[in-house]
């Protein structure tokens, strides 16, 4: 399989789209001669050697397997005929059913890539049709372990639940780090020195975690165990709500991916 696969990336000039590209070229699964990439507007200058088109069914022509990766709500106006071909959709709330009637095939996967792609880092839960053969998810399985690791799941709704978990990406510490960073500032600290602490922080989190494969719970009883500034802050964080806040956020997105199909299938329709 190494090298051999013809892929084409419809939205590979995106963030993501080109994140995924740039991964598997460098695993070499995908020869940058047999990846083709589709653009909106302007062709990126970069990627060389790769086949770039404004053509997502010329693209679709050339390839054994069409990643897409456009915005959801774009979907509805994109037109492609798979022919049969293994479809991999990394756009959210979109279901299975709906990547097979549109796209003329019956092997089709729903997978949840993160922004983390671009460091091969990302974690990507996926789900395939009942058609989907064994190789077609050995397929999947090596593009997506190129991006970071990568699991398949048992049902779209754990690929919805996941959107919020996973699919938001470094969004999430993100946030946290925002926060750290303006509490930092606002008692003082300068603006760079604050970034420099709280960016190695989570970073420095992030690795450790990767590092010794432990439930995070493990992580944050060793801290309130020992009884010190760490407890004295997470207790106070939690009494502030912070477990709930968490909660409902994953929740909102939850329900946004849902929708979003849901959306999606009725301007199908229409």
């Amino acid at each position: 399989m190494e090298g051999s696969v013809r892929l084409g990336i419809v939205g590979g000039a995106g963030w993501l789209g080109g994140a995924i590209a740039g991964a598997v070229l460098a695993a070499g699964l995908v020869k940058v001669q047999n990846l083709t990439l589709s653009y909106r507007r302007t062709k990126p200058e970069r990627l060389a050697g790769a086949f770039w088109t404004d053509d997502n069914q010329a693209l679709a022509d050339r390839c054994d397997v069409i990643l897409l990766s456009v915005r959801p709500e774009d979907w509805s106006s994109l037109i492609l005929d798979a022919d049969g071909r293994l479809v991999i959709s990394v756009m959210a709330g979109i279901r299975l059913c709906e990547l097979c009637d549109k796209h003329a095939t019956s092997r089709a996967v729903r997978a949840l890539p993160n922004a983390a792609a671009e460091a091969a880092r990302s974690y990507t839960p996926w789900i395939a049709s009942r058609e989907t053969t064994d190789a077609d998810r050995a397929i999947v399985r090596a593009i997506f372990t190129a991006c970071g690791v990568e699991d398949e799941v048992g049902s779209e709704r754990e690929i919805d639940y996941l959107t919020g978990l996973t699919g938001s990406g470094p969004a999430f510490p993100a946030l946290l780090a925002n926060a750290m960073m303006r509490d930092a500032v606002a008692f003082g600290l300068s603006p760079q020195v604050a970034q420099r602490a709280v960016n190695t922080v989570l970073v420095g989190a992030g690795r450790l975690l990767e590092l010794r494969d432990t439930s995070p719970v493990e992580t944050v009883e060793a801290f309130l165990d020992y009884r010190g500034t760490t407890a004295a802050a997470i207790e106070t964080m939690r009494e502030a709500g912070f477990d709930e806040a968490v909660a409902r956020g994953l929740a909102a997105a939850f329900n946004k991916s849902i929708a979003m199909g849901q959306g999606q299938a009725q301007e199908t329709e229409i």
